[in-house]
């Protein structure tokens, strides 16, 4: 039992600080910097898929109309995926109220994101794509940043820096923030050594020439970005290109798009096995294995580490703190999801204890379902 213990201990350890503190290393050992230029300016199609996204899309259109770039560069084609609460009307009339090329399609039936992009692709006219979402606002330079990065002829995929905000525009303090402030401080040091492993999918650019198209089941906020380090080129990450989207306001709506998330993720990765392969590229399967498979995987140390330690406890020495230490854990969590059920804001000391369990929480539902073999292929508005 004290070797799980160890090795559980061990492997968690190595998810969430070692393999970071690894990629941070790399980077400063062997830096691999972007040839950006800010004068690269070229000809770019942002596309959005919406389904009912009435409440959103008139703003997220007129917040893209609004970006500091040339006008006679910048396209806008929305897909609406059998929208019944008149999202086409509001395209509609936003297009014609503006000299800039908004074009709206239909899809009917229903057929999800991945299907709308493959639809919108051929008829796009940028040489780069942009995803956005319908929900996503972006800073007005934001198009220029992401853009900047394809000077480079290395680079093919880039994304954006999201940060979550309330509904009055004021900044999420901890919790989901939190993750994003890590996730996106990760991501930073694996752009420094060649390509990053995870995307935001709601601020994202690449070349249209690496576009391929994608099942209808399959992620394109993952496995995309998969498929353009496939072709060799790199994927990286743009700090300063901004998207503020309103955070989730309860833990119930968090999960379950959580969970739809990581099932879909777990699926790209078996179909992306192959990238995992140490022979195609050892420096990128690392990252993978350890970004991605290793950490969706994690709830299987956090629960063995658990039993253990609650089992080693009664012998004493470093297992009764760790087993208190780790009760604590749990007991923080728990009150973060009781707080937040009753209206009130989390501090830290809640907020990232109960973020960490429902994320993996939601990776354990997720690997159930993708044992079971489910999948997500179409969506509902987030509601924040």
């Amino acid at each position: 039992m004290e070797f799980v213990f160890w090795a559980s201990f061990a492997l968690l350890f190595y998810i969430y600080f070692g393999y970071p503190l690894a990629v941070k290393a790399f980077a400063t050992l062997k830096s691999n910097p972007i040839a950006a230029n800010d004068d690269y300016l070229p000809k770019v199609s942002i596309l959005i898929a919406a389904y009912n996204e009435a409440k959103d899309i008139e703003a997220t259109l007129r917040n893209k109309l609004a970006l500091d770039y040339p006008l006679e560069k910048l396209e806008v084609l929305v897909i609406s995926d059998e929208s019944e609460d008149g999202t086409d009307g509001i395209v509609e009339a936003v297009a014609a109220s503006t000299q800039i090329p908004v074009r709206l399609f239909r899809q009917a039936p229903r057929q999800g994101k991945t299907a709308g992009l493959n639809t919108l692709v051929p008829t796009a006219t940028g040489d780069i794509l942009l995803f956005s979402d319908a929900n996503s606002q972006w800073d007005t330079q934001a198009v220029r940043k992401l853009c900047r990065n394809f000077a480079d002829p290395r680079v093919g995929y880039v994304t954006g820096k999201m940060v979550y905000v309330h509904a009055d525009g004021s900044m999420v303090g901890d919790g989901c923030s939190a993750y994003m402030k890590y996730e996106n401080w990760l991501r930073d040091q694996e752009t420094r050594i060649g390509s990053i492993v995870g995307v935001d999918g709601g601020i994202d650019a690449m070349r249209k020439e690496l576009y391929q198209p994608l099942r209808a089941d399959q992620l394109p906020d993952f496995v995309q970005p998969l498929k353009v380090v496939e072709q060799g080129y790199r994927v990286v990450y743009e700090p300063e290109a901004l998207l503020k989207e309103e955070a989730l306001s309860d833990g119930r709506s968090e999960f379950s798009m959580r969970v739809r998330v990581s099932l879909r993720a777990l699926w790209a990765l078996k179909d992306m096995k192959h990238l995992m392969n140490p022979v195609g590229g050892p420096i990128f399967a690392w990252q993978l294995m350890s970004h991605k498979l290793l950490r969706y995987g994690a709830f299987v140390p956090m629960i063995t580490l658990a039993i253990v330690t609650l089992l080693l406890a009664p012998k004493g020495g470093i297992y009764q703190p760790a087993a208190l230490a780790y009760i604590a854990f749990l007991v923080l969590a728990w009150l973060g999801r009781k707080k937040e059920a009753g209206g009130q804001s989390l501090s830290a000391v809640y907020a990232i204890p109960y973020y960490f369990m429902l994320l993996n929480l939601a990776s354990y539902k997720a690997f159930f379902a993708f044992l079971r073999g489910e999948k997500k292929v179409i969506w509902n508005p987030r509601k924040g």
